[in-house]
């Protein structure tokens, strides 16, 4: 029973350095700043990344699908030729080089 004991409270002692440890290291980048605008890697309250005041929160990049190949990938990355998006110019030129219509057998 005494090491169960022993045991429970090594445990809660554990986490209680943890997150003073943690809390100091916060406190630290506070004060002499981080990265080289002062928000790079900055940490939120449980250890995740935080959002800052100073940088404004950007949404997630629209992602595509190939029609080619079916891959979804970042509208920035993607090409798209007569209104349809492929992942790369090669893909596009694959597409555009199959036969449609009654010749595609």
């Amino acid at each position: 029973m005494r090491q169960i004991f022993l045991l429970i409270l090594l445990f809660i002692v554990g986490q209680w350095l943890v997150k003073a440890l943690r809390r100091h290291d916060a406190q630290a980048s506070q004060r002499t700043g981080s990265g080289a605008n002062g928000a790079a890697g900055a940490k939120g309250p449980n250890g995740g990344a935080g959002p800052t005041a100073s940088a404004p929160a950007q949404l997630p990049e629209p992602m595509i699908r190939c029609v080619e190949c079916g891959v979804h990938a970042p509208q920035s990355d993607s090409v798209v030729v007569a209104g349809q998006p492929f992942c790369s110019a090669a893909h596009a030129q694959r597409h555009g080089a199959r036969p449609t219509g009654r010749d595609a057998r």
